[in-house]
């Protein structure tokens, strides 16, 4: 049967490092959304330009269609993805099915340090400048596991598992 499991959460919030911990724990596949953008949405990202509802449709469904895909064959897929408004939620797993929803949620000086640390250390398209914009346009989940950034990678993926068998 299989669980389509998607951590959510702004940019910065350690969304990619808990679902790939997740996955291993799991021993499932781990996708990050990061890689369904289209190039000129990542050119936007770049250069300081949030993206509008008409940007991320195309991506939403292919996002979508990938989960469907993953449903449909029975198989337990991790998605990192911001899926930051409830609309883009519905989209994303709209006719998936056993879908669970983690939400990294933090303070903005928080997810800000953080990513200054990642953008020193790698060439990560989203600049911090859209943070901002991000918790702006954020509607936090009411039918998530809520994990707190300000926790240890270990104690989150803890959390995360605990959340998980009380869901099964």
């Amino acid at each position: 049967m299989g669980y389509r499991i998607i951590v959510m959460g702004v940019s910065g919030s350690g969304k990619s490092t808990l679902a790939a911990q997740l996955g291993r724990a799991i021993a499932c596949e781990v996708v990050d959304a990061d890689d369904f953008h289209d190039a000129a949405s990542v050119v936007k990202m770049r250069e300081g330009i949030a993206l509008t509802d008409a940007d991320r449709a195309p991506w939403l469904a292919r996002l979508n269609e990938m989960l469907r895909d993953r449903a449909r064959a029975g198989q337990t897929v991790v998605l990192a993805c911001s899926a930051l408004r409830e609309s883009y939620r519905q989209a994303i797993a709209n006719d998936v099915t056993d879908v669970r929803w983690i939400f990294l949620d933090g303070e903005f000086e928080v997810i800000a340090a953080r990513m200054r640390e990642r953008s020193a250390k790698t060439n990560h398209y989203m600049p911090e400048a859209l943070l901002r914009s991000q918790f702006e346009t954020l509607e936090r989940p009411r039918d998530a596991i809520t994990v707190n950034v300000a926790m240890t990678s270990e104690a989150q993926l803890a959390a995360v598992m605990a959340a998980l068998k009380v869901l099964a």
